[in-house]
């Protein structure tokens, strides 16, 4: 598929979505799994030596259940093993396998994001899994929250739509979630660049939603209504928002025509159900553009520090992160090359979006060979023990054949604040 190799993907307890990047077009379009609707139903069944998914396994449930297997991505989470057509199978391999037949019409895949519920190092490292299974390059498998997903979909959209406050409803049948996309205050020294979270600011269950999902019953309809323009009132009370998306099976009848009024009073309102994987298509088409500055998101899982090294890239000399702000600490390992010019030490900047400090630490460099400026070659790596502990290692790789590498090694181990209450610092 042209332009297909540039992928989100969506992944919840009951489905999948699959969003690539048309290079013509320039934005993400999403499969249709039938006529306008992008939900991709998440069971694997195999019948007559023929694996088949989606649409067509759900058929097959109806008929005969135990040729299906469903629940996909949470059973790939627990890690479960599955007795199914006749075998005993892992919830990851079964996973997999459902990936590979959805994405069979992708000739190959550059880059995949991964969007679902919620993030941690073992959801991040399964999925990472999967990605380098497919075929993609470990470095260009991305996994990402809904909320993360929603502020880069909306960090391609026109600015006038998060001027302000973006508010997103996410409601299924019994629940209505409210979130809000904001720009955090920069702290005096970071320059342009801008940081942007997505806070839950209220949630409600409303039992009148079973009653007007699927079947639309008036009266049940009306209280429901009622219900969501009061609990809209009150998440708008003292803001200023400037959009509202509006996504979920909840909000596919239109049980809601007061609270409408309410939604687009002064502001833009959407509804869709592919938000999710068009704002992972996003992530991964931002991967390959280096020159694309966009915001920084951060939430409480996120990375507070910034550790940089000074260099010269691409001609230009200052301050590079080797580990950045609003990354994943378990995300964050990684390795350069670098050529020295004569130095006796290296000095590393560690800047805390929390505090406004700035830490400075210095690595010796004495028992390194020498050598002329940049024929000293050294491999840097960082390498987290966990979210507040970074080891960086500084080794001599030679240079060619005309400086063979040598046994230096030299480590620092940098202590970070980790997560613990900074995030709430930040207003």
């Amino acid at each position: 598929m042209k332009g297909g190799s540039i992928l989100g993907l969506e992944l919840n307890e009951e489905f999948c979505q699959i969003s690539y990047y048309d290079r013509e077009k320039h934005e993400p379009e999403t499969l249709e799994a039938a006529v306008d609707n992008y939900q991709i139903p998440l069971i694997l069944g195999y019948l007559g030596g023929k694996w088949i998914y989606g649409k067509e396994a759900k058929h097959l449930a109806t008929v005969d259940e135990s040729c299906t297997v469903s629940d996909l991505y949470s059973k790939a989470v627990r890690q479960e093993k599955v007795s199914f057509g006749g075998q005993t199978r892992d919830g990851v391999w079964l996973l997999a396998k459902f990936l590979q037949l959805a994405l069979e019409k992708f000739e190959y895949i550059d880059y995949i994001t991964f969007s679902v519920p919620k993030t941690d190092i073992d959801i991040s490292k399964m999925l990472k899994g999967l990605g380098r299974f497919l075929g993609v390059p470990k470095e260009n498998v991305f996994v990402q929250d809904f909320k993360e997903s929603f502020c880069h979909y909306m960090f391609y959209q026109p600015k006038e739509l998060w001027q302000y406050e973006a508010a997103l409803f996410y409601c299924d049948r019994n629940e209505i979630r409210a979130y809000m996309l904001r720009r955090l205050k920069t702290i005096s020294g970071r320059g342009t660049e801008m940081f942007v979270t997505v806070d839950e600011v209220a949630n409600a269950q409303m039992k009148e939603l079973a009653a007007v999902y699927p079947v639309l019953n008036v009266d049940k309809a009306k209280d429901a209504d009622e219900r969501f323009k009061s609990f809209i009132q009150s998440v708008f009370e003292k803001k200023v928002v400037s959009s509202v998306f509006l996504t979920g099976e909840g909000f596919e009848n239109s049980w809601y025509p007061g609270s409408l009024k309410v939604l687009c009073n002064g502001r833009r309102a959407f509804i869709g159900n592919n938000l999710y994987s068009k704002g992972a298509c996003y992530t991964s088409y931002h991967k390959t553009k280096e020159e694309d500055e966009i915001p920084v998101y951060l939430d409480d899982t996120k990375m507070m520090e910034q550790v940089c090294l000074r260099m010269r890239v691409h001609g230009k000399e200052g301050w590079y992160p080797i580990v950045e702000w609003g990354s994943h600490w378990y995300e964050s390992d990684g390795q350069w090359e670098v050529l020295l010019e004569d130095t006796s030490d290296i000095e590393i900047h560690i800047e805390s979006l929390a505090t406004g400090e700035l830490q400075a630490e210095t690595v010796s460099l004495d028992g390194l060979p020498k050598r002329k400026d940049y024929a000293l070659r050294l491999s840097v790596e960082t390498m987290f023990m966990d979210e507040c502990t970074c080891k960086i290692r500084f080794k001599d790789i030679g240079f060619g054949e005309f400086y063979p590498a040598t046994d230096f090694q030299v480590e620092k181990t940098i202590h970070l604040g980790g997560s613990n209450g900074q995030f709430n610092s930040l207003s």
